[in-house]
C-alpha cells in the first residue's frame, strides 16, 4: 500500500508561519540590514551615517560623510583656495573635522590661512620645483595634505591645490567641538606644559597648536582630504554677514626676501582666534 506524504492546506499553513516568525524575529535583531564587510585595509568606524542629498558639485560622492567637501573644491589656485577656506565668496568658511580612533569628532572654523605659489615663490618647500619624499605631497592632486615637522616636535597641516608644488597652509581655527578633548591633547603635547588650563582662544591659533589640538601628525602626510575618513572639510553654516578677509605678509618666512612681504597670508579680520594680527593689513581691507 502506498502512502501519501503530500503535505495537507494545515500542514503547509503552519510551517508558512514558523518562516514568517523566523523573518520577523530577524529584522527585529537588525533593524538595519545585514552589515557591510569592510574592504580590506578600511578602517571599522561603525554604522555609516545617513547621507542626505547632494547640495553642491563640491560635496564629494556617497562613499563619504555627507557634507564632506569633494575634490572639486580643492581644484583651485592657491590664493584663490586660501580665500575660498575662510568663506570668501561663499559666505562660510569651512570647517576642519577629525575623528578620533574612539570616534569622538573635533571641529574648527578656519580663519587663518596662508597661500604658498610654487617653484617661483622663495619661502615655498617647492620652491625651484626641488621634489622630495618630504614635499612630494605638494605635487599631488589637489586636495593632498602636505605634513611636515618644525623645531623636530611640531607639526604643520598644509593642503595642496592647483598648480605643482603649490599649497594652503592652514594657521588657525575657531574651536567648535571637542574642546575638553582638544584641551587635554594641547596640554599633553605642548612643551613646558605648566598645568594651566588653556583658554579656548589658545587651542587653535597657531599651525603647530591646531595640530596638536586635532592630534595630527605625519601620519597624515599624502592623505586625501576629500576621501578620507579621519579628517575632512565641511561647509559651516552661513553666518549673519560675511566676514571682511585680510591679506597680510606670511609670518616666520624673513629668509625669503622679497616674498616675506608679499600678502599671502589671510584671515578674518575681528577673529579673536587669529594667531597674529596686522593692524597697518586691516586698514587696507575692503569691508
Amino acid at each position: 500500500m502506498t502512502v501519501d506524504f503530500t503535505p495537507g492546506p494545515e500542514t503547509l499553513s503552519c510551517r508558512t508561519g514558523q518562516k514568517r516568525q523566523r523573518v520577523l524575529e530577524a529584522d527585529r535583531e537588525s533593524p538595519q540590514g545585514r552589515a557591510q564587510t569592510p574592504s580590506p585595509g578600511e578602517p571599522c568606524l561603525g554604522p555609516p551615517a545617513t547621507l542626505g542629498p547632494r547640495r553642491s558639485i563640491y560635496f564629494s560622492g556617497p562613499k563619504s560623510h555627507s557634507a564632506q567637501l569633494g575634490s572639486d573644491f580643492f581644484d583651485q589656485p592657491a590664493v584663490a583656495l586660501a580665500r575660498a577656506f575662510l568663506g570668501q565668496q561663499t559666505d562660510c568658511p569651512q570647517v576642519l573635522v577629525r575623528r578620533l580612533d574612539d570616534g569622538t569628532e573635533l571641529r574648527g572654523r578656519i580663519v587663518e590661512t596662508e597661500a604658498y605659489l610654487g617653484p617661483e615663490d622663495e619661502a615655498a618647500h617647492s620652491r625651484g620645483g626641488r621634489q622630495t619624499p618630504r614635499n612630494r605631497g605638494m605635487f599631488m592632486k589637489p586636495g593632498t595634505l602636505y605634513v611636515y615637522i618644525i623645531y623636530g616636535m611640531y607639526f604643520c597641516l598644509n593642503v595642496s591645490s592647483q598648480g605643482d608644488g603649490a599649497c594652503v597652509l592652514l594657521r588657525a581655527l575657531e574651536p567648535l567641538g571637542g574642546l575638553e578633548t582638544m584641551r587635554q591633547l594641547r596640554s599633553t603635547l605642548r612643551k613646558g606644559a605648566t598645568g594651566r588650563a588653556l583658554k579656548d582662544r589658545e587651542l587653535c591659533s597657531g599651525p603647530s597648536k591646531l595640530c596638536q589640538a586635532l592630534a595630527i601628525d605625519k601620519s597624515f602626510d599624502q592623505r586625501d582630504l576629500a576621501e578620507d575618513r579621519a579628517v575632512w572639510l565641511e561647509r559651516s553654516p552661513p553666518g549673519p554677514s560675511e566676514s571682511v578677509v585680510v591679506a597680510a605678509a606670511r609670518v616666520g618666512i624673513g629668509h625669503a626676501g622679497e616674498w616675506a612681504r608679499k600678502p599671502l597670508r589671510f584671515y578674518l579680520r575681528g577673529s579673536p582666534w587669529v594667531s597674529v594680527v596686522d593692524r597697518a593689513a586691516e586698514q587696507n581691507a575692503q569691508a
